[in-house]
């Protein structure tokens, strides 16, 4: 089944972020709304909408240009444009009524067996399509999508007793590779798997801490990252989706789920909870929530609400021993007696023991219940996957001998894990007391996988070297945030030589953490600063360049394929290599500036290049070099992979990947398909403009200077880089090598590194991890 135009039906926040994600996927999406009484626009909904799309933060479109791809309307006046659409979603207001009588007027225009789906997650698919024609019951799927549609990976697809296999399997594919979705097939039940699950799991958490009088500092505390939940935890997780929200989820789930549910014995809202909604404070949307911002006096002061009181009072970081012993595990938070602990306890118990006693309800497999909180909540491990870090055995214990229910799953695992490795796979424990395989879509190639059935080909602290298979060498990062340092250098060295001595065809530099590289160490930076260590910090520098360089030369196709934040020096080792992959939510810049120094790994060196060889640039010599500065002035990150072609971190020819979990089989395959007649690039030499591009930045800067934009110390920065672009004393007839401009920022960087103000801003991020503007 192709897919090759969309409509949405429903522009409200939900249907108007689903149209932009169609957009990102390159897919034209018709966007339609009622006409509102009255209206002089009869398109005012969906217009108003796509323009609230362009301005939102975090951005709905991968790139503005996606918008383009939009058409608005009215299904009063062109729901003849759903005739030639090859799926027709609707996410219009929750009732029944108003969604079938939309249904009967989508049937009547849609082409034969075009797919059509709600984006329910209240209301029983059964009922959706009762009373229809059977055509229209065997097109009719529910698609779950989460918000903002962008980024949050999980849709859930459900099918009804009717629904066509290859209407399903087309959605699902179309989701999965086009929009980057991890699919979950669920079953027709109240909340499906993620919302059942993790709106019990927040409103456990939030009427815990009220019955414990435990502080919303203390509960976000423990109930976030040391548990593997986002650092917002569950009160400031509840100020970002708005609390006005919380009542409605109650009630949507109170009328659908079965008598008995133990959902019933927490759904309540306090009576503080109902009174701030009444007095606007529902979140950051509103005047603030379980947190706000104080700005009274001028000041930015956050506050937090006391659960008992309800009166503000400023924020203060709670100090728990339990969250510092959550190092050691989860189980030694939960057994840890203070304050934290027992607040932990009395929210997973009940949280995991309900999910587990989901299952089968919900799904027949534990690992799609854990695949939908990752990818729906954020969770870095689902239910079951928790269970086995506290030990489910030694869990189940502690629920019995609390007189809690242990749920029959749990029972029946007693005191096996619900995953283990078998032979270098990956296995989950079956409703049927076996293990089964864990099964990957087709295509999807995880590192994660390779790595349980295999060794290294090459290993230190910092990073590793492993077979991908058909003579394809990974190069992984494993250091924290996969920051850059002289082990992952050696490494990268080490990967120059391996590769080809034992008959590898290629390299893919490739890591699964959140992020591919968040920039150089600056801990050592500063550590070598400190006691003026320079000659290591200039030889720390000059190795960097001269093994990205040895990269970039290397007699065998290179391609970076990152993810997430690639800053920096992340930035630089991608500018070094043959081609990219990337995935489409990769941020990438070259960020030095920030940090009181220039990019010094061959960044500057590179963006240079890569404008002055670019065939759409504007004639001349001044153009690459205002475009780099630009670029790397102001420490630019593109915002997508999308983005990054504007400025050059992305090339023609590199590829972008909309799934995460397809990006090291896509990126294998653009390395094998360099390989054929490959060879390295050839130096490119560089005629700079010199004085007069020197004269033309520094005006800019003196600009930005005397409006009070650019501090006394980016002043110093931006004299650096401009000295570095300008090509130094040089002028446009003298040829420059790249050894030639390496050299420029490597003197640069050891300059400004030098400097007293460099060095507090380096302590400042490696504290605070924010910038600091001296």
């Amino acid at each position: 089944m192709e897919i090759n135009k969309v409509a949405v039906i429903g522009a409200g926040v939900m249907g108007a972020g689903i149209a932009a994600h169609m957009a990102n996927a390159g897919v034209p999406v018709v966007l339609l709304d009622i006409v509102p009484d009255g209206a002089k626009n009869r398109n005012v909904i969906a217009e108003t909408a796509l323009k609230k799309l362009l301005k939102a933060d975090p951005a709905a479109f991968m790139h503005k240009r996606n918008a383009k791809l939009v058409t608005t309307g009215n299904i009063d006046d062109h729901l003849e444009l759903l005739a030639d659409c090859d799926w027709i979603i609707e996410a219009v207001i929750e009732r029944l009524d108003i969604k079938k009588s939309l249904y009967r007027r989508i049937d009547a225009v849609r082409k034969p067996g075009t797919p059509v789906s709600s984006n329910t997650s209240s209301i029983p698919l059964d009922r959706l399509v009762e009373g229809m024609p059977e055509g229209f019951a065997e097109d009719f799927l529910i698609t779950h999508f989460f918000n903002p549609p962008r980024y949050m990976r999980l849709l859930e697809l459900v099918r009804g007793a009717k629904t066509r296999e290859e209407a399903v399997a087309g959605l699902r594919d179309f989701c999965d590779r086009r929009l980057g979705k991890g699919v979950v097939d669920c079953k027709d039940t109240p909340g499906f798997v993620a919302n059942r699950i993790g709106i019990y799991w927040i409103q456990t958490a939030v009427l815990e801490a009220f019955r414990m009088g435990v502080s919303v500092e203390v509960a976000d505390a423990v109930i976030g990252k040391p548990v593997g939940i986002p650092k917002t935890g569950v009160f400031g997780l509840s100020d970002l989706v708005g609390l006005d929200l919380m009542p409605h989820l109650m009630q949507s789930m109170k009328a659908t789920l079965p008598a008995g549910d133990a959902f019933f014995e927490v759904a309540e809202i306090p009576p503080l909870l109902e009174r701030m909604i009444a007095d606007g404070y529902t979140g950051r949307k509103g005047k603030g929530g379980f947190y706000r911002i104080n700005r009274e006096g001028g000041g930015k002061v956050k506050e937090s609400i006391d659960l008992q009181t309800g009166e503000y009072s400023t924020s203060v970081k709670p100090g728990l021993a339990s969250v510092g012993a959550a190092k050691q595990g989860v189980r030694a938070l939960l057994e840890h007696p203070d304050e934290g602990g027992r607040y932990a306890w009395r929210v997973l118990s009940k949280v995991l023991s309900y999910a587990a006693g989901l299952v089968p309800q919900i799904h027949d497999d534990i690992h799609a219940v854990d695949e939908a909180m990752r990818l729906g909540y954020a969770w870095k491990y689902g239910p079951f996957e928790l269970i086995d870090r506290i030990g489910g055995a030694w869990f189940a214990e502690r629920l019995r001998a609390e007189g809690m229910a242990v749920p029959p799953l749990l029972e029946a695992a007693g005191d096996r894990p619900f995953y283990r490795t078998e032979n270098g796979v990956l296995q989950y424990f079956t409703i049927g007391g076996e293990y089964r395989e864990l099964p990957r879509p087709e295509g999807v190639l995880l590192l994660a996988d390779l790595k349980r059935g295999s060794k290294p080909l090459a290993r230190n602290a910092s990073a590793a070297l492993w077979d991908v298979g058909d003579g394809v060498a990974c190069l992984e990062f494993t250091s924290k945030m996969n920051t850059m340092d002289p082990q992952i250098m050696a490494m990268i060295r080490k990967a120059t030589e391996l590769v080809p001595a034992q008959g590898y065809k290629a390299l893919v530099i490739y890591n699964e953490g959140t992020n591919f590289s968040a920039g150089a160490n600056l801990g050592l930076l500063a550590y070598a600063a400190n006691l003026a260590m320079w000659n290591e910090a200039r030889a720390m520098v000059k190795e960097g360049q001269d093994t990205y360089l040895g990269l970039k030369y290397a007699p065998f196709p290179v391609v970076g394929a990152p993810s997430g934040l690639a800053l920096g020096g992340g930035c630089e080792i991608l500018l070094n290599c043959d081609a990219l992959q990337a995935h489409a939510e990769t941020y990438v810049g070259l960020v030095e500036v920030g940090v009181g120094v220039i990019p010094g790994w061959g960044g500057c060196k590179e963006l240079l290049t890569r404008w002055t060889v670019n065939k759409r640039r504007p004639g001349g010599p001044m153009p690459p070099v205002i475009k780099a500065f630009e670029t790397i002035s102001v420490a630019t990150v593109a915002k997508s992979a999308a983005e990054a072609g504007d400025y050059l971190f992305l090339r023609e020819g590199d590829g972008i990947t909309m799934n995460r979990d397809r990006l090291l089989a896509d990126a294998k395959a653009k390395a094998l398909s360099l390989v054929d007649g490959y060879a390295p690039p050839e130096p490119v030499s560089l005629n700079l403009p010199g004085p007069t591009a020197r004269v033309t930045m520094e005006m800019g800067v003196d600009g930005f200077a005397k409006l009070g934009k650019v501090t006394a110390h980016d002043k110093v920065v931006a004299d650096g880089l401009i000295e570095v672009l300008s090509g130094g004393d040089t002028d446009i007839t003298e040829s420059l090598s790249e050894q030639d401009v390496l050299d420029l920022e490597l003197e640069q960087f050891m300059r400004l590194a030098r400097h007293p103000d460099t060095l507090a801003r380096m302590e400042h991020i490696l504290e605070t991890g924010k910038p600091l503007r001296n």
